[in-house]
C-alpha cells in the first residue's frame, strides 16, 4: 500500500522572503568579519591600530554602510509595496557589487573561506533584487 504523504505548502509572503534574505545576509557579514579575526596578524593589526578601519570617520562609514543590510531586515517587512521595492532593488544590487569586489580581491589560502562567504552573499543578494524586481502586481 502506498500512501503518500501530503503537507500543507503556504504561500509566502515578498515582504518576509526579503526580510528573510536580508536576514541571512546579515549574518554571513558578521560571521565573515569575525572568522576574519582568526587570520595570520589580524589580531595584531587590531591592536597596533594598523587595520582598514583605523580611524573614527572609516568606523562611522563602515557602522553606517553595514547598519543598512540589518534594518532592512525590519523596513521589509514594514514599507508600502513601491518604495520597499525600490530599496530591496538598489540596496541588492549595491551590496552584490561590494560583495564582488570584495570576493575578487580576497583571494589568499587564509581567505578561502572569505571569498565562500561573498560568493553567498552575492548569491542571496541577487536573490533579493530577484524577488524585488518580480513582486506581484495588483
Amino acid at each position: 500500500m502506498n500512501k503518500s504523504v501530503k503537507f500543507e505548502d503556504t504561500k509566502v509572503n515578498v515582504k518576509i522572503i526579503l526580510a528573510g534574505l536580508w536576514a541571512s545576509v546579515t549574518l554571513c557579514y558578521l560571521y565573515g568579519d569575525y572568522f576574519e579575526l582568526y587570520t595570520p596578524g589580524k589580531a595584531w593589526g587590531l591592536l597596533e591600530g594598523e587595520n582598514l578601519l583605523n580611524s573614527p570617520l572609516k568606523l562611522l562609514t563602515a557602522s553606517a554602510i553595514l547598519a543598512i543590510p540589518a534594518a532592512m531586515i525590519f523596513l521589509s517587512l514594514i514599507l508600502k509595496p513601491v518604495i520597499n521595492r525600490f530599496l530591496n532593488i538598489v540596496f541588492g544590487i549595491f551590496f552584490t557589487l561590494i560583495m564582488l569586489f570584495i570576493g575578487i580581491s580576497s583571494f589568499s589560502d587564509w581567505y578561502l573561506f572569505y571569498i565562500f562567504l561573498a560568493a553567498l552573499e552575492c548569491i542571496i543578494t541577487i536573490m533579493i533584487v530577484k524577488y524585488a524586481w518580480q513582486w506581484k502586481k495588483i
